[in-house]
């Protein structure tokens, strides 16, 4: 591969393009690349569709990231996983982790639960939904866990802690909570409870009141707060 050509080229608002751009001609991108082309020659399903894997990053520009919320993988099932973490598309049961995220918004700040699990209007508000791996094999969990994706994922957490100031981020599991290591604890806001699984949520995650702590963190720094019901008329 010539050295000035990208391994993937994909389309990714500008903002982070620019800050994730040497990323794109790495070698363990044409690795990603391959096993994706080598999985869809076998005949396997990946999701989410192809055209939303790098979805967290357009809904949420790099100048735009006020919290970040991270996930492990993408959901497995048919027609859950659209590219943001946790986030199911309309018309998709809550996932039991969506579930209990949505209850602990309801507890914290008094928002309704709502009918559709579609968390799209915090990632335009600010929320990165971003997951450590942006794709995964039908029906098996952590299958792309060991196929690039976190050098990737990990390069844009350490962009954000490099490049941004006051970030607020949510870091709910071991898994997640290992990448504070990236992140500058000086310059953001580090909040850490259990995972929101129903084997953990009840050890801590319940009544953590992330939601009203990032907002009282953002308006400190004269950010406005995140609208985190998300209750249709």
């Amino acid at each position: 591969m010539p050295a000035d050509k990208p391994a993937i080229n994909p389309r990714i608002e500008a903002g982070w393009k620019a800050a994730l751009a040497e990323e794109f001609y790495k070698p363990y991108m044409a690795d990603i690349k391959r096993v994706l082309l080598e999985e869809r020659q076998r005949g396997n399903t990946v999701y989410p569709d192809a055209k939303h894997i790098f979805r967290a990053f357009d809904a949420t520009p790099f100048d735009a990231v006020k919290v970040v919320m991270l996930g492990q993988d993408p959901y497995h099932g048919p027609g859950q996983a659209h590219g943001l973490c946790f986030s199911v598309p309309d018309g998709i049961p809550h996932p039991p982790s969506l579930q209990n995220i949505l209850k602990e918004v309801r507890d914290d700040v008094g928002a309704p639960i709502p009918a559709s699990g579609n968390l799209e209007a915090w990632a335009t508000q600010g929320v990165l939904l971003l997951n450590a791996m942006l794709t995964v094999r039908a029906r098996e969990a952590a299958s792309h866990s060991k196929i690039g994706w976190q050098h990737f994922t990990n390069a844009a957490i350490s962009r954000l802690s490099e490049w941004r100031e006051g970030i607020v981020f949510l870091l709910w599991g071991r898994f997640a909570q290992d990448k504070a290591a990236l992140i500058d604890a000086g310059k953001h806001h580090i909040l850490t409870a259990p995972h929101p699984s129903p084997l953990s949520a009840h050890r801590g995650f319940f009544g953590c009141r992330h939601f009203s702590q990032a907002n009282a963190l953002l308006e400190k720094q004269g950010l406005g707060p995140i609208q985190w019901g998300l209750a249709r008329d």
